[in-house]
């Protein structure tokens, strides 16, 4: 079985998350990564805490299976290795902020003119175009700005940040898709492209219902807590030992709803549709939790499980990494060290397809400049 990116080599000069991310997911689909760093320092989460026997668990979670070298850009033979190395490479990653790889002489119009079929990917707080082009963000500047922690936490109450760091993930997401479209561009044409996302774009790409509500009501939507703004019942609710959570997106489930709990409001006028539940949605949630108050979650998921109603327990981390759709699913696998022995755990790929392995571990993190022997070999035909 072969991986659809195996053949393809991606040069990564980016650091933290946004881009590593992007990099880590090409690698999982079979390219061949190759990690530039900064002599001596490295990439920055190296030096994030959780640390296992002196090395970053974080690090090893997204740079798993990348070589590494290290490069300084400003010396005659750092440049030298670095522009070999774009010669051979089909994409180039790169997360500075707009005007430093100019700077360098490796901005995109320079690397264009001389490496026309290399793919560049960017991504930066707020792009390469913009009054704000050259200001630096990290993920919580992104949510903020981008209106994602005005939506987030209970009404009421200050807002928070999303606990998964989704201004980088997001962003990292959107500029694997741009770098996958452009290879396929490339095919027709035989030139790269220069691919720009921004953190502070990825946020407002993912306020779906937000934008849509500002825009009709002319009022910003605000926090709704774990609740749907559009959909009810679409929620928490409070069963006799705890929270779990009820998503009824429709009449039709509405009605088995009703059905499952007992409870004979689905003919009731405030109640019998998606837009009269949202308008009466405090009082239907207290009528859902008079029924549901009476029996333990785990009750209650059994019934409406096997009544086909979408509901869930909200699980803790370590109870996600334990349950047994996610291992069925390959999505908890082994970080291996450098002596093929488990080292860590990190998410697999979520990406399932057909004639590609699964596999159930990873190669390991690499240390800084570990693997600089091996691309210099490599670069040398050997």
């Amino acid at each position: 079985m072969t991986l659809p990116l195996a053949g393809l080599v991606v040069l990564d000069l980016t650091h933290v998350l946004a881009g590593p991310f992007a990099s880590m997911t090409l690698a999982d689909l079979g390219a061949r990564v190759i990690k530039v760093e900064r002599p001596g320092i490295g990439d920055d989460t190296r030096a994030f805490p959780p640390f296992k026997d002196g090395r970053s668990a974080y690090f090893a979670a997204i740079n798993h299976g990348k070589a590494s070298i290290a490069l300084d850009l400003k010396s005659e033979d750092g440049r030298e290795t670095f522009e070999r190395l774009m010669a051979r490479a089909d994409v180039l990653l790169e997360n500075n902020r707009p005007g430093a790889m100019d700077r360098l002489g490796y901005g995109w119009e320079a690397v264009h003119e001389a490496y026309p079929a290399l793919v560049y990917g960017s991504v930066s707080g707020f792009g390469h175009t913009g009054p704000d082009a050259k200001r630096p963000s990290y993920d919580m500047v992104a949510q903020a700005r981008g209106g994602v922690m005005s939506i987030t936490g209970e009404e009421g109450r200050d807002p928070v940040r999303v606990g998964a760091s989704i201004g980088d993930i997001a962003a990292g997401m959107y500029l694997t898709q741009g770098v996958l479209a452009a290879l396929l561009d490339r095919e027709r044409t035989g030139l790269g492209r220069r691919v720009d996302v921004s953190m502070l774009d990825s946020q407002l790409a993912l306020l779906e219902h937000a934008i849509a509500i500002a825009s009709v009501t002319g009022k910003a939507p605000g926090p709704t807590g774990a609740r749907h703004p559009s959909i009810a019942p679409f929620e928490t609710f409070h069963a006799s030992d705890g929270l779990f959570v009820i998503a009824a997106g429709n009449d039709t489930l509405f009605e088995k709803l009703c059905v499952t709990l007992g409870l004979p409001i689905s003919d009731d006028p405030r109640f019998a549709t998606n837009p009269a539940r949202c308008d009466n949605v405090r009082l239907l949630k207290r009528l859902i939790e008079a029924v549901t108050l009476e029996h333990p979650r785990a009750h209650w998921i059994a019934k409406l499980t096997a009544a086909g109603i979408p509901t869930g327990a909200i699980q803790s981390v370590d109870e996600v990494m334990k349950d047994p759709q996610i291992i069925a699913r390959n999505m908890v696998v082994d970080v291996l060290d450098r002596n093929g022995r488990q080292a860590y755990k990190a998410a697999g790929n979520p990406i399932k397809m057909s004639g590609a392995e699964d596999k159930t571990s990873r190669a390991p993190a690499p240390d800084l400049d570990g693997n600089r022997g091996e691309i210099l070999r490599w670069l040398d035909g050997s």
